[in-house]
């Protein structure tokens, strides 16, 4: 049996999502290893971050540099969740 350890990350919040939860940024303390796991995580909490982080296009980056959900997670790393953006 694997014990996981809790850590803890940064967590920003940009555009819509920002304006879904109402805060741009937290700290918490989570078991999830990767990104994927830290958003599972989250949106079990319900709403308003079930609904904030349910796109499945949604972007995540991990201490500045874009990842894909198996990007694993750290403690004290900066996890970033953001909309895709499109220029024009």
């Amino acid at each position: 049996m694997t014990l996981s350890l809790s850590i803890t990350v940064h967590l920003k919040y940009f555009a819509s999502v920002r304006e879904a939860l109402g805060k741009s940024s937290e700290t918490l303390s989570t078991r999830a290893a990767t990104v994927a796991q830290l958003r599972a995580e989250l949106m079990a909490t319900g709403a308003p971050y079930a609904s904030a982080l349910a796109n499945p296009a949604l972007r995540a980056a991990v201490n500045h540099s874009m990842v894909d959900d198996n990007a694993t997670i750290c403690a004290d790393d900066e996890v970033a969740f953001f909309p895709p953006v499109t220029g024009g």
